[in-house]
């Protein structure tokens, strides 16, 4: 079985699902969001930051990268990635944590005891498990293996996906999910293609094909002003939602905050999303009201 690769893992995490839960981040994921707030959650390799804010000029990196991929200019260090194997050990030596790795593998037996430590907390909050990404439908094997070893332990399972994967699979891993938190950005497939890298379409039929198991489904959209918050894109938005199979859906609006430029500093890229701007009150109240014409509850976060 192939074991994907885990760029986080969350503790007290009270906004991927219900009550308290540990969220368990994979790597690599089919979309490419402008504004998304986990870049290295995009890429399915092991990744190189560095935040030069914590660089305190200690040179050891240099001394120990075995390929000399490390130099030192005006501005600071600079990591030539043709040469960098991403061996770590500058990650290793940095005493500053200035530079890290990310991506790291957990086996399945240690990933569940780090899931034991934290039952507590489930039964008291009636949370439980969230895996989340990137896409976690990308590691099929590995992620029903999880989940049906919290299955059996009576634990809570919430899988958090953009629904862009095969539709057998996304069935597959819904006889072993008891939540699942699905993505929903834009009706329109070209400006959805504009602002993510891919069309829709697949992610629109899997929602309806999720849909008609009576699988239990919260909506989740990231709302941007200029991107979705315009009128014809919530008409259609909550129209579409309307008329899934099966219950009335909660809707989840996840305004947009500009808080992830410093990652994207960290991975060594450009932020790209400088003129994304946070919905205005007003937007959201009127999101929230259009919803509702649908006979949908709308609220923001979660």
């Amino acid at each position: 079985m192939k074991h994907p690769l885990i760029f986080d893992i969350k503790r007290y995490s009270i906004n991927d699902g219900p009550g308290i839960r540990l969220t368990i981040f994979f790597k690599g994921c089919p979309l490419g969001c402008l504004w998304c707030h986990n870049p290295e959650s995009i890429a399915g390799h092991q990744q190189k930051l560095f935040t030069a804010s914590k660089c305190i000029g200690c040179r050891e990196c240099l001394k120990v990268c075995p390929q000399q991929a490390i130099s030192l200019a005006e501005d600071g260090l600079i990591t030539d990635h043709e040469r960098c194997d991403l061996c770590g050990a500058c990650a290793a030596i940095c005493p500053s944590l200035a530079t890290e790795l990310s991506g790291f593998y957990r086996e399945l037996p240690e990933l569940l005891d780090i899931i034991e430590r934290e039952r507590p907390q489930f039964d008291q909050s009636g949370g439980g498990v969230t895996v989340s990404g990137g896409e976690p439908l990308l590691h099929p094997e590995y992620l029903i293996t999880l989940l049906d070893a919290c299955g059996d332990r009576a634990i809570h399972r919430a899988v958090d996906t953009c629904g862009h994967v095969k539709t057998e699979t996304l069935l597959t891993v819904a006889e072993s999910t008891d939540l699942f938190l699905y993505d929903l950005k834009l009706m329109d497939s070209e400006r959805h293609k504009t602002f993510t890298g891919v069309g829709n379409e697949v992610i629109l039929g899997n929602l309806v094909a999720l849909a008609a198991t009576d699988a239990q489904i919260e909506i989740r959209i990231p709302f941007i002003r200029g991107v979705n918050t315009d009128t014809a894109n919530l008409e259609a938005t909550a129209a579409f939602l309307n008329a899934l199979p099966g219950e009335k859906r909660t809707v989840h609006l996840l305004p947009y905050h500009a808080i992830a430029a410093h990652k994207y500093r960290k991975l060594g890229r450009t932020y790209h999303a400088d003129d994304l701007e946070e919905p205005t009150v007003a937007e959201i109240e009127t999101a929230i009201l259009c919803f509702a014409g649908h006979g949908l509850t709308a609220k923001v976060g979660g």
